[in-house]
């Protein structure tokens, strides 16, 4: 068996100790045979998860320009028609005299203009901020469905070359059972030989099985986290003669809390609240807007028929001021109640700080561990190919037993599954150590 196809398993992974290429494949671009980078890009493409992110990002945009849309000037229209059944009437000394018409209507257009206002203002100093925090959510929502669809790509290869072991080792098994058989037949030995041959091939057909089944469920899942339709047909495609040397990971490399997007979020957020505390000290400030209007008035005892035949025109312009003087100490409590958010931010920085440094460590530990576990697999893959050949001669010649023989073969297998097995580790450990690193970026708009 071939392990050389380990490399590109390291190498194709889209932004590992680089920036990942932010370039996203059309629906139709996934070929039946796909590479790692061709799957991440289809799912940031396609995937529902991602899909949302994107469209929730520009959701927060749509809602900052519905925000800052009150600095724009308001500019209104309205008109009224009534007829007075009973024409209003207004004291002069001793005198009540009727004012007003039947037929009254009137038009009114109104531009009005914020010139301070605290909810504005507040608008204006969070918009970048909103903008930033929805664009790292996307970019979060990206990260992880790169490790996931990476991980099931790898998932998926590593059970694709246990079945070949196994067919392979069926292949041996057929052949020891017919060689059983033969001893059998020729009277060299009792029928014990075959009958064991027997039950190994049914137990790793059985093996097959079960592999091949779980095969197609690994094939679905790595479907569903790329958002490709189940019945599109999907095979992996990678280049085995990549380097094996790709897989290693700087385990030197110092780590940077600023570079974890999490640190990134909760930033913004801690600029998110330090805005909102401000704004609770501005709402001390007076509101002030200026307007103006022009409106025309008809009215007439005529008839509504003559009504519109002269019109009144009026015009105002003016500026309001409002100066909230006394809300029963409801401003201070929400300014102290914000700088007690502030400080449970402040707080939740340290956790965090303490979190990733802490999932570093076990992705570094992880890693370090299933490496060596991975070259001592590789390793006994070695010997247990030599300890197979040398008792299958020794079989053949009559030294050794069939029992002997069996044990071998088992041997066999273990170690080239235990080998898969820590090569799958060795795999998703370097994608969570990039990802504790903070290696795994796209470019924020």
């Amino acid at each position: 068996m071939k392990y050389s196809f380990l490399g590109l398993l390291f190498l194709t992974l889209p932004g590992l100790g680089a920036k990942a290429q932010d370039t996203l494949a059309r629906s139709s671009d996934l070929p039946q045979q796909a590479t790692l980078q061709q799957c991440v890009d289809y799912a940031l493409q396609n995937q529902a998860t991602v899909q949302q992110a994107l469209i929730d990002e520009e959701i927060g945009k749509r809602d900052v320009a519905s925000a800052l849309s009150g600095w724009f000037p308001q500019i209104s229209a309205n008109a009224n028609y009534n007829y007075n059944i009973k024409i209003p009437t207004s004291a002069f000394g001793d005198q009540v005299v009727k004012i007003g018409q039947k037929h009254t209507s009137a038009a009114v257009l109104q531009a009005d203009q914020k010139i301070l206002d605290p909810s504005l203002i507040q608008a204006s100093k969070a918009a970048k901020y909103v903008k930033l925090q929805n664009a790292q959510n996307t970019e979060n929502a990206k990260i992880n469905m790169t490790v996931a669809v990476s991980k099931a790509f790898y998932d998926v290869l590593t059970s694709e070359e246990q079945i070949k072991i196994i067919d392979e080792n069926i292949t041996r098994i057929k052949k020891q059972l017919s060689d059983a058989n033969a001893r059998y037949e020729t009277g060299l030995v009792d029928k014990t030989d075959f009958k064991r041959a027997q039950i190994t091939l049914s137990n790793t057909e059985a093996e097959k099985k079960r592999t091949v089944e779980m095969l197609k469920y690994k094939y679905a899942y790595l479907k569903e986290l790329v958002g490709v339709d189940i019945n599109h047909p999907l095979e992996l495609s990678y280049d085995g003669k990549r380097m094996e040397e790709e897989m290693v990971v700087d385990t030197t490399e110092a780590l940077q809390i600023e570079r974890r997007i999490e640190y990134q979020q909760l930033l913004t957020q801690q600029n998110l609240q330090h805005i909102n505390t401000q704004y609770n000290k501005w709402t001390f400030l007076p509101n002030l807007s200026a307007f103006y209007n022009y409106a025309w008035d008809w009215r007439t005892n005529s008839g509504f028929s003559s009504l519109y035949d002269q019109d009144y025109p009026r015009s105002v312009f003016g500026v309001t001021l409002s100066l909230p003087i006394f809300q029963g100490t409801k401003r201070i409590q929400e300014i102290k109640k914000s700088k007690l958010q502030e400080k449970r931010i402040d707080w939740d920085l340290i956790n965090l700080k303490n979190q990733l440094n802490t999932d570093y460590q076990q992705a570094m530990a992880t890693y370090k561990s299933n490496m060596n576990d991975w070259k001592t697999a590789k390793e006994n893959v070695e010997l247990s190919k030599e300890v197979y050949n040398t008792i299958k001669l020794q079989y053949d010649e009559g030294i050794k037993t069939y029992l002997d023989l069996m044990t071998a073969e088992t041997d066999l297998r273990t170690t080239q599954i235990n080998y898969l097995n820590a090569l799958y580790a060795v795999l998703s450990g370097k994608l969570d150590v990039q990802q504790a690193l903070g290696n795994i970026t796209f470019n924020q708009q």
